[in-house]
């Protein structure tokens, strides 16, 4: 089994298939290395198909009128977007930039939908990562009615760092995209949080020092 089989297999997604199954994976998927910077899928593309991030950190963004940019999610290792072809619906109005070199599994659109129709295992897998999304933008749109910029901020920072202790590779423009305000007020309430001792601040590097009150500032 390659690289790409085994990464592909011991996703949640595709865990359960048979080695015929992930034969046919194997079949159906292209691999392609992206560059940091790069956008690979615009609104007036109109391929349909499905990506599985192997590797790096993927940014999904549409842009308003007024040319600002709103991140709708960052995607890490072991994600997979635009399964939402799969219900009829394409990446509408939206925007995928890799953020960090990246290497991504490419399936169609017609590819996948066979192997949901013969596997219905996959298919609960699919709609269980389609409620998850939804759920998650459900929490943004929630978020940027109803909370301050600094509970946004401090969510969002103990979403990225998880069980660690560190956020990396990300501008406070980025942050700022991905909580749906302005980069100076991203700052300002950064540097805020670093007078409080919350967290300390490098080049595209926040070290998170105190978890306990930045869940207190998040759940305001």
């Amino acid at each position: 089994m390659n690289g790409k089989n085994a990464h592909l297999t011991t996703m949640e997604f595709f865990r359960d298939l048979s080695r015929e199954d992930q034969e046919e994976l194997e079949r159906i998927t292209t691999m392609t290395s992206v560059e940091k910077g790069k956008i690979f899928y615009r609104p007036e593309d109109t391929g349909e198909v499905i990506f599985i991030l192997k590797k790096g950190a993927v940014q999904l963004y549409r842009i308003s009128p007024e040319g600002k940019k709103l991140v709708i999610y960052t995607l890490r290792d072991g994600a997979m977007f635009g399964e939402m072809s799969l219900l009829g619906q394409r990446l509408h109005n939206t925007f995928a930039e890799a953020i960090t070199d990246c290497v991504i599994c490419v399936m169609s659109r017609d590819d996948l939908e066979r192997l949901v129709l013969n596997r219905p295992q996959v298919a609960l897998r699919l709609l269980e990562i389609t409620g998850n999304r939804l759920r998650e933008t459900e929490e943004q749109l929630e978020a940027l009615a109803f909370k301050s910029v600094p509970s946004r901020l401090a969510a969002l920072l103990l979403r990225l760092t998880g069980d660690g202790g560190e956020v990396a590779g990300l501008t406070h423009q980025d942050l700022a995209e991905m909580i749906g305000t302005y980069r100076e007020t991203t700052t300002q309430t950064l540097n805020d949080m670093k007078a409080q001792g919350i967290l300390e601040i490098g080049r595209r590097r926040i070290i998170i020092r105190d978890k306990d009150a930045l869940r207190e500032i998040a759940e305001r």
